[in-house]
């Protein structure tokens, strides 16, 4: 009799070790909560929405008319002045776009020859300008000469991704907890990104320029003499309309 019960004991407790083991495999195959997955998201606008060092195309269009071949006056500083960026930041060569089988094809292809002398004025080799025909898809419109060169650009976004409602519901930890909303910041970095003129500067500082001797001598000069050094502004008294308070 006591045989029984001690088998009987053992099969229960090898039923419930198999149980146990059962429930913490199924434990472990369970996905992850919402609550987790929310809580991964940075509550730093910066680190949400960071600024990122690529590579981007710097562009301008040029309209061209079906009866005049050449440039305007201000066409020609547009070109010029893409020519004279090109020389500082670009990163590749300058692709011209040319339409073909247009009715202003005669007149681009003067125009691109003449883009291509002023490209070559500001500085840009005749070896970097290439030049590359297409067909428009919309024969609406009035086809355009596209110029266009890779240049290092700071980037933020894309911004306008709302993940969440704003509004309170039982779903939206970020409201629940007051922590700002995902897009919170976008518009702020994306903002900052486009006004940096040199990426580099995201990363390392510039190199310290030389000092302007002129003016450093005039300043050690009066130090010997034992006058102020701060520079002296004579036209700033005459934009005050009143004495009060002197």
């Amino acid at each position: 009799m006591t045989t029984k019960i001690q088998l009987r004991r053992v099969r229960s407790a090898g039923l419930l070790g198999a149980l146990l083991g059962l429930s913490a495999a199924l434990g472990g195959c369970m996905p992850q909560t919402a609550d987790i997955v929310t809580a991964s998201v940075p509550d730093d606008y910066r680190q949400r929405h960071p600024i990122a060092v690529t590579e981007a195309n710097h562009s301008i269009v040029v309209f061209v008319g079906h009866a005049r071949g050449g440039l305007s006056g201000s066409q020609r500083a547009d070109v010029l002045g893409l020519a004279q960026s090109w020389v500082r930041e670009g990163t590749g060569a300058v692709v011209v776009d040319v339409p073909i089988d247009t009715p202003n094809a005669r007149a681009a292809a003067s125009s691109f020859r003449e883009i291509q002398s002023v490209l070559m004025a500001g500085g840009v080799p005749s070896r970097a300008i290439t030049r590359h025909h297409y067909r428009p898809e919309d024969v609406r419109t009035l086809p355009t000469i596209r110029l266009s060169y890779p240049k290092i650009k700071a980037v933020a976004g894309p911004c306008g991704l709302w993940p969440q409602d704003l509004g309170p519901n039982i779903d939206n930890v970020a409201y629940n907890e007051n922590r700002p909303y995902h897009n919170f910041g976008c518009a702020s970095q994306r903002n900052l990104a486009a006004m940096i003129d040199n990426p580099a500067d995201l990363e390392q500082p510039r190199p310290e320029s030389p000092a302007y001797t002129a003016r450093r001598a005039i300043a050690y000069d009066k130090f010997r003499k034992g006058l102020s050094t701060a520079t002296t502004y004579p036209e700033a008294d005459k934009a005050k309309l009143s004495d009060t308070g002197k």
